[in-house]
């Protein structure tokens, strides 16, 4: 799985046929079925250009809501915060991340670690951020099971003035920011130390979220630190 995790950071486009032939071509004896079945418990889909949908999941209570953000300026911060969960290795298994980022200011208002994908899980670390900050204007997520569930959405649904936003399935790009974070911290700080159990991955990630809001400039900004826009114009 992290094989398939750091690859997959560096080539989001990279489908099971693509991954599988990645693979091989690098001596690892593998075949698709185990590629795909390792697609889904990791929550993979390579990244292309899908249309979006509104129609709720059949007979489960799940919604996906429409893409909202096509032709939006982002102009100041809380107006729009980026959500996404991704997989993260440790010891010999591995755990699961969410994050939650302006995409004004690039600055993380909140994140968690967890060693399963859970929509209260989703909901409670949203719900912290929002303590935090204040409501966003606009949410934006994949069409993730924890995001479409009723748990996620009921809660989205009492915060007045947010609106729900949904990329197209499979379109990373519709959340590049926060993919480009995992980019970042993957590999400046998650495969360059590896963690041993929870514990460690947890101060590790600790570290560096303090590090990427506080210290870590961005070109994209002028090479200022997320929490000095963020803070200066919120």
């Amino acid at each position: 799985m992290k094989l398939i995790d750091q690859q997959y950071t560096k080539t989001p486009f990279y489908g099971v046929p693509r991954m599988v032939q990645h693979l091989r071509e690098n001596g690892h004896r593998v075949n698709p079925k185990r590629i795909r079945r390792l697609y889904r418990k990791m929550d993979l889909h390579a990244i292309g250009p899908r249309p979006n949908t509104s129609k709720p999941h059949k007979g489960d209570g799940h919604t996906i809501y429409p893409y909202l953000l096509r032709g939006v300026k982002i102009e100041r911060p809380n107006q729009v915060w980026g959500m996404d969960i991704t997989y993260v290795p440790v010891g010999d298994g591995h755990m699961y991340l969410v994050a939650i980022i302006d995409l004004y200011s690039r600055f993380i208002v909140g994140w968690s670690l967890s060693n399963t994908m859970t929509a209260s899980w989703c909901r409670d670390c949203l719900a912290m951020a929002v303590l935090e900050h204040g409501a966003p204007e606009m949410i934006n997520t994949d069409q993730g099971s924890q995001f479409t569930s009723p748990t996620f959405t009921a809660y989205v649904g009492s915060l007045e003035q947010t609106r729900f936003s949904m990329d197209g399935k499979g379109r990373a790009i519709d959340n590049i920011f926060i993919e480009r974070f995992w980019r970042n911290i993957k590999y400046e700080k998650i495969y360059l130390e590896p963690s041993e159990d929870g514990h460690e991955l947890y101060a590790k990630i600790k570290g560096y979220v303090n590090f990427y809001n506080t210290e870590r400039g961005h070109q994209s900004l002028g090479y200022k630190r997320p929490e000095k826009v963020y803070r200066a114009a919120a």
